[in-house]
């Protein structure tokens, strides 16, 4: 087994939709596994996508690749920075309609009733304006510049690991520093594990009997895990739990 620690270095302020409270976006400090794999360049997200979920076909085949990578936890105190943006158009005349922002397209006219407005094409035909799921305006908490993370890459057959990686919704860049870790088994009872790791990609054989539970999406991770069971031990005393992967198939 090849197990890589990577440390990430944000140079750009670092954005992932961790929670939403009323128009007000938060980054959570940390990087999850699912990110990460994307990232590195493990998997390929399609470049047009319709809202299809790939997680179960894309992570499924890391696992039959034997390999696997950790959520990355921060290093120290996170430090985050807070912005504002507004989706609202520049156009000479809009209105605020039902959850969304009306315009008057060239060559017709919008037409409304209260809250809810219809466009009037050249032709005559008229449109009904849906209400949109994005936002129009907020504020976003980021993960600040020079904020660090560390996670690791566990993989069958050796790899290259990239040297600098986009993440986050804004694809905002990091920097990674590589370290190859020699490895040893060994079997323990009751290892708290100090940093985050996915409860899904567990092995069933390992269950956290005392953790703390951080909800976010696509699956909550754990911290401070109480685990017992065959550990990788690396050089620098770091315990890895044995058999590790993607627990897609866990996922609905």
């Amino acid at each position: 087994m090849h197990i890589y620690r990577c440390e990430l270095t944000l140079m750009e302020a670092t954005f992932f939709s961790s929670r939403e409270v009323s128009n007000t976006y938060y980054t959570e400090p940390l990087i999850g596994n699912f990110a990460l794999a994307y990232a590195f360049g493990f998997c390929q997200s399609p470049y047009f996508n319709d809202g299809t979920i790939h997680y179960k076909e894309h992570l499924g085949a890391l696992n039959e690749r034997g390999l696997y990578v950790t959520p990355a936890t921060v290093i120290g105190k996170p430090r985050f920075t807070i912005g504002q943006f507004n989706a609202q158009p520049d156009s000479y005349w809009y209105a605020m309609g039902a959850g969304a922002i009306v315009t008057r397209p060239d060559g017709g006219w919008a037409v409304g009733a209260g809250k809810t407005w219809r466009i009037v094409h050249a032709g005559g035909k008229r449109t009904k304006i849906a209400a949109e799921s994005r936002p129009q305006y907020g504020r976003i908490r980021f993960l600040a510049i020079g904020n660090r993370a560390a996670g690791y890459v566990l993989s069958r057959e050796s790899l290259t690991v990239p040297r600098y990686v986009r993440l986050g919704k804004f694809m905002s860049k990091a920097r990674v520093e590589v370290t190859d870790m020699p490895v040893k088994e060994i079997e323990r009872e009751g290892v708290v594990i100090p940093f985050l790791l996915n409860p899904a990609d567990l092995p069933l054989e390992m269950p956290p009997t005392v953790f703390d539970l951080i909800s976010v999406p696509p699956t909550p991770l754990v911290r401070n895990a109480r685990l017992s069971g065959r550990f990788y031990r690396l050089k620098d005393g770091t315990l890895l739990p044995v058999g590790m992967r993607f627990g897609v198939e866990r996922l609905r």
